[in-house]
């Protein structure tokens, strides 16, 4: 593994993993939201199944989150990260370049097609607005904190800066407009654990989806998954493996 940097369009430094086995094909890793480039040891295992199969992928920290510098984390900063990754990576020579976004990543992998993205894989993808109780998810001070500063920081692995644009950007999500310029296929991996509320809503908005992606697009659901499908890992790369072999 070598560890690479280079700056998004605003000149924040964006770190990054690159696991290469000198191949001209790319798969680039998105995590989920205050994630980081391991997504808990997650993209290790992904990675290196993925070089066995003759694939280089370089597992970027999304500004604000792991080693990157200093952002607040929202989608359009996001989107903005992943856009200069994938400069980079053909700067760097690679002609073949496919995503892999998990959750929040989803949403910056959807809005960054173009020509040269051959194929995604989606797990636990955001495929419209969610509405969450946020008060489940943050302290009073927080929630405070966001209502008269405008943000406030989310002590986990390093502080992650929360702002209004932050949850707003989970509910405010249209579906036609997300999708309607993405041409490639696309794998999409949910899990169904009837416990798991949030990853049952994400399904359903993923099945109406697929009704407006590529034919060549897939929805598979994972018996008893929770989001992220932690414990279901190895069947997510065994799919993934599979459809970047059909499609890179």
């Amino acid at each position: 593994m070598k560890k690479v940097q280079f700056n998004n369009s605003k000149g924040i430094s964006i770190v990054a993993n690159l696991y290469s086995v000198n191949s001209n094909k790319l798969i680039i890793l998105a995590h989920g939201c205050m994630n980081d480039k391991s997504s808990n040891g997650r993209f290790e295992s992904l990675s290196e199944s993925l070089n066995k199969g003759g694939y280089d992928t370089l597992a970027i920290d999304f500004s604000g989150c792991g080693e990157s510098e200093d952002n607040s984390i929202t989608l359009k900063n996001q989107v903005d990260d992943l856009d200069s990754t994938i400069d980079f990576a053909l700067k760097e020579g690679y002609e073949n370049i496919g995503l892999f976004g998990n959750s929040f990543g989803t949403l910056s992998c959807l809005k960054n097609y173009r020509k040269e993205i051959k194929t995604m894989v989606l797990v636990g993808a955001i495929m419209e607005g969610m509405e969450y109780d946020w008060n489940e998810y943050f302290s009073k001070k927080q929630i405070r904190d966001l209502h008269i500063e405008g943000f406030f920081y989310e002590d986990t692995n390093r502080k992650h800066k929360i702002t209004r644009q932050t949850l707003l950007d989970f509910e405010y999500i249209d579906q036609n407009d997300l999708i309607k310029d993405v041409n490639c296929p696309i794998l999409i991996i949910h899990g169904n654990n009837i416990e798991d509320e949030e990853e049952l809503q994400l399904l359903e908005r993923s099945r109406k989806a697929m009704k407006k992606l590529s034919n060549n697009s897939r929805l598979e659901v994972i018996d008893d998954g929770r989001h992220g499908l932690r414990d279901n890992w190895y069947t997510v790369i065994d799919s993934t493996y599979s459809w970047y072999n059909k499609f890179m």
